[in-house]
């Protein structure tokens, strides 16, 4: 079963990157955004399974984008991706609802990783 993905990163470089270690077992329908506005038009739109989001970007930032997500489906699974990994933005992200937060630029391992324990909460019904 092909899973939902939404990628909102104003960096084409960072999305196609992001693409290409998704890991190639899975099946991946995948939509893009390149700010926080636009990606959560998308993520009304589609309603992925998940979100992975870049902070730093035009018209609506990360947060704003992360924020409003949550409130429109507060079991989202919206991952954030960084290069801002102090432990007072992690906080922040992480209280604000999201999902895990992994290193910019993101390794395949990281990435599996962390769609493993995505899948999970998948499975159990978002839980």
């Amino acid at each position: 079963m092909a899973k939902t993905l939404l990628i909102v990163d104003d960096s084409p470089i960072a999305r196609k990157i992001t693409k290409r270690i998704l890991p190639k077992e899975d099946e991946f329908e995948i939509f893009e955004a390149t700010n926080g506005l636009e990606g959560l038009d998308k993520f009304k739109e589609i309603s992925p399974d998940i979100t992975f989001m870049d902070l730093t970007m035009p018209v609506m930032d990360g947060l704003e984008a992360l924020e409003e997500i949550i409130k429109i489906d507060r079991n989202a699974i919206v991952i954030v991706s960084t290069a801002d990994v102090q432990p007072k933005s992690i906080e922040k992200v992480m209280s604000l609802g999201a999902f895990d937060v992994i290193r910019k630029p993101p390794k395949q391992e990281n990435v599996k990783k962390v769609l493993l324990k995505a899948y999970e909460k998948i499975s159990s019904g978002g839980q």
